[in-house]
């Protein structure tokens, strides 16, 4: 089986990954921090519509 092969074999058997519409989840802010194992993570609409996610 090649590495291509296993990632898409791989890929099927996962659960179907959620969608979240980003507008819906800030609400009227651009902007939101994130917290992952301790770490604070900064999540941005910029001007231009495009998600820029910082550390």
């Amino acid at each position: 089986m090649t590495d291509s092969e296993a990632a898409n074999t791989e890929a099927q058997t996962q659960a179907p990954v959620e969608t979240v519409d980003v507008r819906e989840w800030l609400g009227e802010q651009r902007i939101v921090r994130l917290s992952l194992d301790g770490e604070i993570y900064t999540l941005r609409i910029t001007k231009n519509d495009r998600l820029i996610l910082t550390k």
